[in-house]
């Protein structure tokens, strides 16, 4: 069965499943939900544990050996797969298959993966492993969700932050939990139970934020302006592939101008986007811009990406990652400060 990260503890309570897998791309969650299932283990009586890396082939004949080899030292034992790629290919897909058709009795299996892509986790060895077991999909914490998270964190150690605090870590660590549980703990042994100020975390917190160019293209269709730039700055320093960023960009504001121009005609907006090729998951964030934004300053940002583009190919002199700044000011801004290309600088 499917289940829920923070279920797991009272899952745990109730049964033991034979095979759980974690999968997603947040190596902090994932290692504390492994921590956890080890704990569990223990505490059950699997007293022995073997860790098996499934890279190649071969590796999936030592996994045969450890799952159908009896414990010498022990009556139970956990055996942990990892799959750094959530590939395990046709041959560790069918010995995963038939595992779960018979799980060992006196094995606990916990398979820890990368994030699985559609075809992942609608194929027939992750279905197997569903039906015998426990699948836990583990994804980035939004930064709402974070900021309660670090509050909590911080109470847990005396720490009782502000407001302005709270949202200054969360702004340095967004989408870095272990870098924001570093932080929790570095901030516990450098003050005092009490009130923590945004002071206080400007001279101990470093900035570890790590963005995704999703990340971007979210903010900027939200209308937060000031968190797009930090999150190009990011990008930047990331050294992200600027022709990527444009691409992502490209694509939300030519819908944008094609919805926007057939919401001139008479259309509705839903209509209007949909009839775009929007898929139903961009829909609501790219209505949000929409209420921003008519069809001349639409097409005043397409103009800007064809500068882009010229820029980003060395077609044309400017700074690639200014301009991006800009384009992503204008997108999260309204009709009336998105200024002609001439105007705006592009």
């Amino acid at each position: 069965m499917k289940l829920f990260a923070d279920k797991l503890d009272a899952h745990l309570s109730r049964q033991t499943a034979p095979v759980y897998l974690l999968h997603g791309d947040e190596p902090y969650q994932l290692m504390q939900l492994g921590d956890k299932l080890r704990e569990h283990a223990r505490s059950t009586g699997f007293d022995e544990r073997q860790v098996l890396i499934a890279n190649e082939e071969a590796d999936w004949a030592a996994f045969r050996e450890a799952a159908d080899s009896m414990s010498l030292f022990a009556e139970k034992r956990i055996i942990e797969l990892r799959l750094p790629t959530g590939k395990p290919g046709r041959t560790g897909g069918e010995v995963l298959k038939q595992y779960c058709a018979n799980p060992a009795p006196d094995v606990l299996l916990v398979i820890t993966s990368a994030r699985l892509d559609r075809g992942g986790s609608s194929s027939a060895w992750f279905k197997a492993i569903d039906k015998a077991g426990v699948t836990i999909a583990v994804w980035p914490v939004e930064p709402a969700k974070l900021h309660r998270w670090l509050g909590d964190k911080l109470a847990a150690h005396g720490l009782q932050a502000t407001p302005d605090a709270l949202s200054l870590i969360t702004e340095r660590v967004e989408g870095n939990m272990l870098a924001a549980a570093q932080e929790v703990e570095r901030l516990a042994l450098l003050y005092p139970a009490g009130e923590l100020g945004a002071d206080d975390v400007l001279a101990a917190v470093s900035d570890s934020a790590r963005y995704s160019i999703g990340d971007l293209v979210q903010a900027a269709l939200a209308g937060q302006g000031a968190r797009a730039v930090r999150i190009v700055r990011g990008l930047r320093d990331e050294a992200v592939a600027p022709v990527l960023i444009l691409w992502s960009l490209s694509q939300e504001i030519r819908s944008g101008a094609r919805a926007a121009e057939a919401c001139e005609q008479g259309v509705s907006v839903d209509a209007a986007i949909k009839g775009a090729g929007v898929w139903q998951s961009r829909a609501a964030p790219l209505k949000t811009a929409m209420s921003r934004h008519n069809a001349n300053s639409w097409l005043n940002m397409l103009v800007a990406t064809t500068q882009l583009d010229r820029l980003v190919k060395g077609h044309a002199a400017g700074d690639v990652w200014d301009t991006f700044e800009s384009l992503c000011v204008q997108l999260a801004g309204n009709k009336d400060t998105c200024l002609p290309i001439d105007q705006a600088g592009l």
